[in-house]
């Protein structure tokens, strides 16, 4: 007789994460066949079931809903003793999960990931790219190790490492490259293109700019950097990027970068982990890598 298993348990929390079979069984690596067979083996487990499915989506039933619940801390209580195992071991080994946020990701995921190669070979790298907020609901969950994020985070369970600094550049059309850079005051002014609600550097560009966060007059928004720079590059506006963007963004687009006057707009890169993590000593070396990697990218980025 076929008894309840971890793959249940962890088949049936993608599913109540996202809300859908295809995505879950994409996130588990099965076929989507697969995952509602194992779905339908654990309901016939527990002798109720757990999902309404619908056409587009599934959503849980009340029983579905408590028994999530309890699958969440099983998980996350077996995660701990696996990462207590790990932590035994000295170096990092197996998976690590880590989240970065968007504005950060393409500029220094791909040498993060080739950095941790070459030190900790034995490292299975599971990287997650999504906005600050979803970032920390997943951490406080224990479905990431780690995330790097524009700090402070300001959560007391979460240890926060600060690992550099970087500028925020004004990104101009082309032909306004000669004209004299603006002052912050004068920023609010000019048509301002922003990431979507949600991407903490949208928040920051605010508050840089002295724009309420509701400010009702129209702004045009963009979901990536990339996006926006584009934008800037056709003419529609201005735009403010970190400047480790600067390299890649600005190489297909007709735009000119100008720094700002003092005080410039910055914001402080850093790696945050849950502190009852027990690989937060090991977690602490990662962050020492990842500071090496952002200042690298950061000094060929000024060259």
């Amino acid at each position: 007789m076929t008894s309840l298993t971890m793959k249940h348990l962890r088949y049936f929390d993608a599913l109540a994460r996202l809300g859908h079979f295809g995505r879950a069984a994409e996130t588990c690596a099965i076929s989507q066949p697969a995952l509602s067979m194992q779905i339908k083996e654990l309901e016939q487990l527990v002798g109720a079931p757990l999902v309404e499915r619908g056409a587009r989506q599934i959503r849980l039933t009340g029983l579905g809903e408590d028994f999530a619940e309890r699958v969440s801390v099983i998980l996350s209580a077996v995660d701990d003793l696996t990462d207590l195992a790990r932590a035994s071991q000295g170096q990092l080994t197996g998976r690590l999960r880590i989240g970065v946020i968007p504005t950060v990701a393409p500029y220094l995921l791909p040498r993060i990931i080739m950095a941790l190669s070459a030190t900790h070979p034995a490292l299975d790298l599971f990287p997650r790219e999504a906005v600050t907020g979803r970032l920390i609901d997943e951490l406080m969950a224990a479905r990431l190790d780690a995330a790097i994020v524009a700090l402070p985070v300001s959560e007391p369970s979460l240890e926060e490492v600060a690992l550099f600094e970087e500028e925020f550049v004004l990104v101009r059309a082309l032909n306004e490259a000669d004209q004299p850079v603006p002052d912050p005051g004068m920023l609010h002014e000019m048509r301002l293109l922003l990431l979507e609600e949600g991407h903490c550097f949208r928040d920051q560009a605010l508050s840089f700019c002295k724009l309420s966060p509701d400010v009702t007059r129209e702004l045009m928004e963009g979901s990536s950097l990339s996006t926006l720079v584009q934008m800037v590059g056709a003419g529609i506006g201005i735009t403010l990027v970190p400047e480790m963007a600067v390299p890649i963004e600005t190489r297909s687009a007709e735009v000119s970068i100008a720094r700002l006057p003092e005080p410039r707009p910055r914001r402080t890169v850093g790696m945050v982990w849950r502190r009852s993590n027990p690989l937060g000593a090991q977690l602490g070396r990662i962050a020492g890598i990842v500071r090496q990697v952002g200042l690298e990218t950061q000094s060929a980025a000024h060259r």
